[in-house]
């Protein structure tokens, strides 16, 4: 006899409400609250290397670009999720009545690690399309100079980039940014990559 275990679904409130008290955090999906794996040291420098050269190339614009800890609700699909890097033009639309929660990215920038490349590139793309101020999203590879970039180019449509090598250049299409992939793997170490 087979045993099934029964999933508890909870609501987005009840999810907020864990997450505040949380030590650890987690996203929400659809239902389902799921701990979100640690990120590696090669992971966090090229999200905070991203963020770094991005927030400094926007100073004095009107961009505000966040990092990890910023949560996004995504209301077609009732996701929360934490992106690594989000750039929001103008005001940011918040969610709630507190200042923690958005929900009108520009752009994203996700660092690939190899539990979540299949959901970042898949479900969440997906996820991240209902967004109607979403136009640009940079997937960023942590085992190798490789960047995917996404560009919506009209209603449903996106074009796909390819940036692949030390001495490439990624230049973003909705602000006046571009980034040498040296840059955004500063200080990277492959050979530390064996760990997720």
């Amino acid at each position: 006899m087979q045993l099934e275990t029964q999933k508890r679904y909870y609501t987005p409130e009840e999810y907020l409400e864990i997450e505040e008290k949380a030590e650890y955090k987690s996203e929400y999906r659809d239902g389902e609250i799921v701990p979100m794996t640690g990120g590696t040291t090669n992971h966090n420098k090229i999200a905070g290397n991203f963020y770094a050269y991005l927030k400094f190339a926007l100073k004095g614009k009107n961009y505000d670009v966040y990092i990890g800890d910023v949560r996004l609700w995504i209301p077609r699909y009732r996701q929360h999720t934490y992106p690594d890097v989000m750039v929001i033009e103008g005001e940011p639309i918040y969610t709630g009545t507190s200042t923690t929660t958005v929900m009108n990215p520009l752009l994203i920038a996700e660092v690939l690690s190899k539990s979540t490349k299949n959901y970042d590139q898949g479900d969440k793309f997906l996820y991240y399309r209902s967004i109607p101020e979403f136009q640009e999203y940079i997937l960023i590879d942590q085992y190798q100079y490789h960047v995917m970039q996404y560009v919506k180019t009209a209603a449903s449509q996106w074009s796909f980039t390819e940036i692949e090598g030390e001495s490439a250049t990624l230049s973003l299409q909705t602000v006046d940014f571009q980034i040498e992939l040296h840059d955004l793997y500063e200080k990277v170490n492959f050979a530390e990559n064996d760990e997720d």
